[in-house]
C-alpha cells in the first residue's frame, strides 16, 4: 500500500529525534518479575519522504548511559559480560523499509549490538503532529520491538537450579519519540 506522507500530515524532509522529549527503554525478565531501564544518551532522525514507503530512520544509543536505577548493576551490564562497552559504545538502528498495516506501521530495520547486525521490525503509532511552544513543528511515535539477546552475543546468565536462570533471553525494547522538524 502506498502511503503519501501528507495524507499524515507529515512534511517531507529531515526530522530530528528530541532527546529530551523521547525514551528508549527496555524490560528484561530478572528473576520472578522484570527490570526496566533506559538508556539517557541517544540521538537519531527520521527522513520523511513522499511516499511513507521510502522514509527512513537512523538511531544511535550510548551504551554507557544505561540506567536500570541501581548503579552496580548498571555498572556490571557496561563490563564485557553483557554489553562491552568499552569495545562496543554504541547500538545502532537504521530502517530498511516501512510498510502501513492498516493504521499502523512496521519499521524493517538493521540493529547493530556488539558488533552483530541483525534484522528487527519494530510495530510503530504514529501519534500525529502539532506545533510546540517555540515554533517548531514536531511528530510523535512510539515503537516496540522484542528481541532475543542471545542473537546479538549477549550471553550472560546465571544458572539458578534446574531450567531456570538469573536472565530472560528476551528483551522489550520500546520508544517514545518526539521528532522536531528541521528549518
Amino acid at each position: 500500500m502506498t502511503l503519501a506522507t501528507t495524507e499524515l500530515g507529515l512534511t517531507a524532509g529531515t526530522w530530528n529525534i528530541d532527546p529530551a522529549h523521547s525514551e528508549v527503554t527496555f524490560a528484561i525478565r530478572h528473576l520472578m518479575t522484570k527490570v526496566r531501564g533506559s538508556f539517557t544518551d541517544f540521538s537519531g532522525a527520521v527522513q520523511v519522504a513522499d511516499d511513507v514507503a521510502t522514509s527512513t530512520a537512523t538511531a544511535e544509543i550510548k551504551l554507557a548511559s544505561i540506567d536500570t536505577r541501581n548503579a552496580d548493576r548498571d555498572a556490571h551490564v557496561r563490563t564485557a559480560d553483557v554489553l562491552d562497552v568499552e569495545n562496543h559504545p554504541t547500538m545502532t538502528f537504521a530502517t530498511t523499509g516501512v510498510r502501513a498495516e492498516g493504521g499502523d506501521y512496521k519499521v524493517e530495520g538493521t540493529l547493530t549490538i556488539k558488533g552483530v547486525a541483525k534484522p528487527v521490525t519494530l510495530d510503530v503509532d504514529f501519534h500525529g503532529i502539532g506545533q510546540d511552544p517555540w515554533g517548531g513543528t514536531r511528530a510523535g511515535f512510539s515503537a516496540s520491538t522484542t528481541i532475543n539477546r542471545k542473537d546479538w552475543g549477549i550471553e550472560f546468565n546465571v544458572p539458578l537450579g534446574g531450567d531456570k536462570a538469573l536472565l530472560g533471553d528476551k528483551v522489550d525494547i520500546t520508544l517514545e519519540i518526539q521528532a522536531v522538524q528541521a528549518s
